[in-house]
């Protein structure tokens, strides 16, 4: 088994734990975590999963959901896809980013998982990336401007995020069609900005 060699994760616990919480995909997720050790990757965690890169980069990530286990390659739009298994789960907004769904154990094919990850793994050490495109500077909507004054503690959980998350609660507010969806929405984003969490770190 290769849970038992060796290989470079000085935070085994904490990934099995993090791994142990991903009921009902526990095992789903297990076996994805060691095909991905045994094809070379090294295992850390990013945005609260097990993640794998190759030389610090980023190549792999697990996780299970409510109704489906995946495997997220962050430079998935390089990849051949010859079986016509990987989706963009969010269209429109990721162009790198592609995801491969499990809704059960009998659909991981260890050979074929494997083939996905050593191009990922090849596509990343000949540097193939998206080159994220320059965006304009973000504009605070009125509607978290006016929560901030009425909470210094939303304000200073907010600017505490990197700018790119800072930006996914901007574009979900403003996407939005009505004020009245807007409000809902800034509704929605508060206890998750309070918790620290991005509103795409699910799908990270």
């Amino acid at each position: 088994m290769i849970l038992k060699t060796e290989v470079m994760r000085t935070n085994l616990t904490s990934v099995v734990d993090i791994i142990k919480e991903m009921e009902p995909w526990v095992d789903e997720v297990m076996l994805l975590r060691e095909l991905a050790l045994s094809v070379g990757m090294e295992e850390t965690i990013k945005w609260g999963g097990p993640a794998y890169t190759v030389d610090g980069k980023n190549v792999v990530g697990i996780a299970g959901f409510k109704n489906y286990a995946c495997i997220w390659f962050y430079q998935g739009s390089f990849l051949s896809d010859p079986d016509k298994v990987l989706i963009n789960a969010q269209e429109g907004r990721t162009k790198g980013l592609r995801q491969w769904r499990f809704t059960s154990m009998k659909e991981i094919k260890p050979a074929k998982v494997k083939k996905y990850m050593k191009e990922a793994v090849k596509n990343t050490k000949e540097g193939k990336k998206i080159t994220p495109q320059k965006k304009a500077p973000l504009v605070i909507p009125e509607l978290y401007q006016n929560a901030f004054k009425k909470n210094k503690g939303l304000k200073s959980a907010f600017e505490k995020f990197p700018p790119s998350h800072q930006r996914e609660f901007v574009e979900y507010i403003t996407e939005a069609k009505t004020e009245e969806t807007r409000k809902r929405r800034l509704e929605k984003t508060i206890p998750m900005i309070l918790a620290g969490k991005g509103y795409n770190d699910k799908y990270r």
